[in-house]
């Protein structure tokens, strides 16, 4: 399958987008590659697309001013759309970097290109209002997560969600992620193992 053929086949499956309404998009998309450690998009610049990661891995992290010390928040996948979403739908600065985290491939689109098919489409309002939905739920799911969930809970949720990240991010990174020590992440992962 082609780059494109994943695209559409994945938007159908979770957006209802009918082939016809999926060809109005396929001026719009470009192909690119990220090498390891460039940026989706970069703090203070205003993220301007939505990307598909074909294949690869992206974190989003912030850098505390104060002590130089980098915080994971959110890693997207093969699969998955990535963007800095209040940045992407405010066209404001965004107040953190995106990363790639190997060498990934992604189809990205234009926000501007976005609202010509919503223009054109019901349909792809849709997909729109439903990206929207996912950012917040991430968002929600992840605070929540630090309210409600043990590390152990955190890291079992991470193994379901993303199960070949750990062979593909250095541990100290997912263990930013999880709000923990890099030996409670080891801790935790030989528990796991016993089990």
């Amino acid at each position: 399958m082609t780059e494109l053929e994943i695209l559409e086949q994945t938007i159908r499956s979770f957006s209802g987008i009918d082939e016809q309404s999926f060809a109005l998009s396929l001026p719009y998309w470009e192909l690119r590659t990220y090498q390891k450690g460039e940026y989706y998009n970069e703090y203070r610049n205003v993220c301007k697309h939505l990307g598909f990661i074909v294949n690869g891995v992206f974190r989003t992290y912030y850098v505390n001013a104060e002590t130089g010390e980098e915080k994971n928040m959110l890693f997207y996948t093969t699969g998955q759309m990535v963007t800095a979403f209040k940045s992407f739908l405010t066209r404001r600065p965004c107040n953190f970097y995106t990363e790639s985290m190997v060498e990934s491939t992604v189809l990205y689109i234009h926000v501007d290109h976005l609202q010509a098919l919503y223009q054109q489409s019901h349909e792809w309002e849709r997909f729109g209002r439903y990206i929207a939905e996912v950012a917040f739920n991430l968002m929600m799911e992840h605070t929540e997560d630090f309210l409600f969930k043990s590390p152990e809970e955190r890291y079992l949720q991470m193994v379901e969600q993303h199960p070949e990240i750990f062979n593909q991010v250095p541990l100290y990174h997912i263990a930013s992620y999880l709000g923990i020590a890099g030996p409670s992440l080891s801790r935790i992962r030989k528990r796991m193992q016993k089990k």
